[in-house]
């Protein structure tokens, strides 16, 4: 690699690296980790970056190697998925609550992981983009190969799929 393709790449660093590290921080809830998958993501995109051809926004192409490199590290370390709660639930319990309240709560989240977990796979990657990502829809869909309205059906639907396994447990 050229010093001027090595100076475009320490660019391209500089403005995404908090923003994938953010991205990755939602995903696995742990500052160490995100850290290490932020690393692994630029290193893999480092090696990558001929093949990216423009079609997507530069931070979804790094959120999309992001990802990948999450779930490798999940398959990993089998860790399970963490803080996928559709950012609606909170594990801190207030200290005026009850002693059960923290339980109850760990309980709900368990319930809405699962749940999130079973979604059908082309639910799943929308909304992992729109809540982690925080990516706009268009974007979304340009990423899955689907039109901006297909992405805002599909993160309705998979909210209302939540819904109502969650309703019917």
């Amino acid at each position: 690699m050229s010093n001027r393709e090595e100076l475009q790449f320490e660019e391209i660093y500089n403005r995404y690296a908090a923003r994938i590290h953010l991205f990755l921080l939602k995903l696995c809830g742990d500052e160490s980790a995100a850290e290490e998958l932020t690393q692994e993501t630029f290193f893999q995109a480092f090696s990558a970056l001929h093949r990216y051809r423009g079609e997507c926004s530069m931070f979804t192409w790094l959120a999309a190697i992001g990802k990948n490199v999450f779930f490798n590290y999940l398959r990993k370390s089998k860790r399970e998925l963490l803080n996928l709660d559709l950012c609606v639930l909170d594990l801190a319990a207030p200290p005026e609550e009850e002693p059960g309240y923290r339980i109850s709560r760990e309980v709900e989240i368990a319930r809405v992981r699962q749940a999130i977990r079973d979604l059908p796979k082309k639910y799943y990657d929308v909304l992992v983009l729109r809540v982690y990502a925080r990516l706009p829809y268009a974007e979304i869909g340009a990423k899955l190969g689907i039109s901006e309205n297909s992405a805002k059906v599909l993160y309705f639907r998979a909210k209302n799929h939540i819904r109502e396994v969650l309703l019917d447990e």
